[in-house]
């Protein structure tokens, strides 16, 4: 057993020269290099409660990166503000690119993206933004489950007042059966509950898109999602299981558990199948 790493924190000036907060987890010296993992998180988050995963990944012998997206943890921009409609992909292919610059040659780049984060890291591998060698996705938010409310404001709101932020309606209680995970979220002072209209906007309209590629997914992918997700709509993820080639994408429901798989009381087969997944990548 390797004593666990502690993780480096940097910015990132992306293109338009916003700054973005950069974590890395390098694996222990002697653990044998396998790959990179980009880690994508959720909305309202931050990279840093991803620490335990990206352990995890380095004792399987992957350095692990995140990163703070645009308006959330320690990176520029109004909390859950979006300064234009394609500024998250355009963040991740800055991201992309500069650890592809950093992973030995050889070696592969995975994807891991956590519900908002998933719906970013799926739209980025449909859109081909940029190649990566495999995806992981992580209760994507394929779905957000929009009521009719939900939705006629959604017709209205991004087009005349696009920068406006509202609740996002995230009940924490429902992020995992763990009060101690639930507990540290809502006392987190990065975490935040925040979305403006173009950030929504972006959500609903990702899903159906993404959606619609699913039957021509090309990318290596294993989606997991929660039977018991009270957050996003597993809906979205079983359409996608549905209509994407099983010769590609491997997918699992875990009945029962909440939309954190990563943080369960038992995350144990989460981590048991990404393990399974990820070494002969």
């Amino acid at each position: 057993m390797h004593p666990p790493a502690e993780f480096s924190l940097s910015t990132l000036t992306a293109s338009d020269g916003e700054n973005l907060a950069v974590y890395d987890w390098p694996p222990a010296d002697g653990v044998p290099r396998r790959g990179t993992v980009l880690i994508v998180h959720g909305l309202g988050e931050h990279a840093g409660r991803y620490d335990a995963t990206a352990q995890q990944l380095n004792e399987w012998g992957f350095a692990v990166r995140a990163y703070d997206q645009y308006g959330h943890g320690q990176s520029g921009g109004p909390r859950g503000g979006l300064s234009h409609d394609l500024r998250l992909l355009d963040d991740l292919g800055d991201l992309v690119d500069a650890t592809r610059a950093r992973t030995p040659q050889g070696l592969p780049l995975v994807l891991l993206g956590h519900s908002m984060g998933g719906l970013v890291a799926a739209r980025f591998v449909a859109m081909h933004i940029r190649p990566v060698d495999a995806l992981v996705l992580s209760s994507p938010a394929l779905d957000p489950g929009l009521n009719p409310l939900q939705k006629l404001l959604l017709s209205t709101l991004p087009r005349l007042a696009p920068n406006l932020r509202v609740g996002n309606g995230l009940d924490a209680r429902y992020l995992s059966h763990d009060p101690a995970v639930v507990a540290a979220y809502q006392r987190d002072p990065l975490c935040h509950d925040r979305i403006s209209g173009r950030l929504a906007r972006f959500i609903a309209e990702g899903g159906p898109a993404t959606l619609a590629r699913a039957a021509h997914w090309n990318v290596p992918t294993l989606l997991m999602w929660a039977g018991d997700d009270r957050l996003v709509n597993p809906a979205g993820s079983r359409a996608f299981a549905a209509a994407a080639p099983d010769t590609l994408v491997q997918s699992r429901c875990f009945d029962g558990l909440y939309h954190e798989l990563f943080n369960e009381k038992d995350a144990s087969p989460v981590f048991d199948l990404l393990h399974r997944w990820l070494l002969p990548r």
